[in-house]
């Protein structure tokens, strides 16, 4: 008899559907805590960085078209991790191909899953100061433009629709909390 984690749920087949570029989706049938068993869709990401970063009272956003939204949005500056990538250097190498910017002034200000009920996504959060301006590199299939922002207009920017993706949308809040207590 096997021995369960409280709410553990055991695989006990990996059925893989499709493998792409970025993402790979797959079925897994798990064994559930009552013994039952039950199937799971899972989108396997290799991972992401996400930067916030400031210069003087603004943060520097880029907007690009979201095909999923078919719609432009104004995002920070994120791409996915490259295999065996660290984080901290996935930051540094976004940050400059998408805006120009680089700095030696990065910190990780959080981690966390972007949709933990389907997919395994996890985004490091970043927030880079001492900005020192550079050229733009983006991706060959990325068209995006840059602009600094204020608060009050990233505030309004969410109230809009045009912020509202969820890592922007922390990396306000995160901005709103560092200018009111030094902390992030």
């Amino acid at each position: 008899m096997t021995v369960h984690k409280k709410f553990e749920e055991v695989t006990v087949q990996t059925e893989s559907i499709y493998k792409g570029r970025i993402i790979s989706l797959q079925v897994d049938t798990v064994t559930l805590p009552n013994g039952e068993t039950a199937t799971r869709e899972i989108v396997k990401h290799p991972g992401a960085v996400a930067v916030i970063p400031l210069i003087g009272d603004k943060m520097i956003v880029v907007e690009q078209y979201r095909k999923p939204l078919e719609k432009s949005q104004v995002e920070i500056p994120a791409g996915k991790l490259d295999a065996g990538e660290e984080p901290l250097k996935a930051a540094i190498r976004e940050l400059e191909e998408e805006t120009g910017y680089r700095s030696d002034n990065v910190r990780l200000v959080s981690s966390f899953y972007t949709s933990p009920g389907f997919a395994d996504e996890i985004i490091h959060l970043y927030i880079a100061e001492d900005l020192v301006k550079g050229d733009a590199n983006p991706d060959e299939d990325e068209f995006l433009e840059c602009e600094a922002i204020t608060l009050e207009q990233a505030q309004a920017y969410m109230r809009e629709g045009r912020i509202s993706d969820a890592k922007t949308i922390m990396a306000v809040y995160a901005w709103q909390l560092y200018k009111l207590t030094g902390q992030i």
